[in-house]
């Protein structure tokens, strides 16, 4: 199985670190309308993106205006893109419910195809600007980067984007525990198999699924890719030199990460993992490309 994973249960252990937690919620009710976590930490991340861009536009004199017409558009295109990503790259889960492509509040949302769709908006915005496109991607990277080490965190509380199979040895081992509503048709067949394989008996019996929590090596890789933009910034060579950085270091922490989820999305023919290839391809492309320049 791939795609989004939604469990319907709320206790999450991680035994290694001492960190129980009893109750994790999906939403909030707020006069009867139920908010998902997902929405509000993707709305926090593009919220601290934002203040990121605007604090770099004045730090290296621009004018703040632009980046905050850029973001309008650019939030509501990369949302568009990433959607847009998922959707083509798991079809079979919507061609028989074309209504359900707009629902966003469960996930599915890629972010490659935000980040393509961001360019591209940023591309088109310099051009009818006369600004200039490279540094646009300088300062709205360091809020690209910032905005995904916060909206990872989304992919925890929908239980969702986590990777095969931890060992007990594994420091940062997640247990996502079953509650009455589970079904095991929600558990993607190489955790079931492997978990099986692990405690020698059934699924059903286990309890909880024991798994590698993707979502946060992908935050904290990026975290660090976030620093090192931030201490290159000043002693870039050329305009559009840090945001080829963060092609370079996402690519290779995104290429790395990819291969230990069970939820990828697997491109036709090839059978290859989309995101990680083009992982791969990104980051050669932003070195040679920096090496050249430099």
């Amino acid at each position: 199985m791939s795609g989004t994973i939604k469990f319907r249960y709320r206790t999450i252990d991680f035994p290694n670190l001492g960190i129980h937690l009893k109750s994790v919620g999906d939403h909030i009710t707020v006069f009867g309308f139920d908010s998902a976590y997902y929405g509000i930490v993707i709305g926090i991340g593009i919220l601290a993106g934002l203040m990121m861009a605007v604090m770099e536009a004045k730090r290296t004199h621009q004018n703040v205006e632009d980046y905050n017409d850029l973001a309008i558009y650019g939030v509501i295109f990369s949302i568009i893109g990433a959607r847009a990503y998922y959707v083509i790259f798991s079809w079979d889960m919507y061609k028989d419910d074309i209504k359900s492509i707009i629902n966003i509040r469960e996930g599915g949302l890629a972010i490659y195809g935000g980040v393509i769709a961001a360019i591209i908006t940023t591309f088109l915005f310099a051009k009818k600007k006369k600004l200039k496109f490279s540094l646009l991607c300088d300062t709205a990277g360091l809020g690209l980067i910032i905005g995904q080490v916060i909206g990872r965190w989304g992919n925890f509380f929908n239980r969702e984007a986590f990777g095969q199979v931890a060992t007990s040895k594994n420091p940062f081992m997640m247990r996502i525990f079953f509650d009455d509503n589970y079904s095991i048709n929600q558990v993607p067949d190489a955790v079931r198999i492997g978990m099986e394989k692990l405690k020698g008996m059934d699924l059903s019996e286990i309890g909880y699924i024991q798994v590698q929590p993707t979502f946060l090596y992908e935050s904290v890789w990026n975290l660090m890719v976030l620093i090192l933009m931030l201490i290159f910034r000043k002693k870039k060579k050329f305009d559009g030199e840090v945001f080829l950085w963060y092609l370079f270091g996402y690519g290779i922490g995104r290429f790395v990460i990819e291969g230990f989820r069970t939820d990828q999305l697997i491109m036709p023919v090839t059978g290859w993992p989309v995101s990680q290839a083009l992982s791969l391809v990104l980051a050669v492309v932003a070195a040679v490309v920096v090496v050249v320049k430099r």
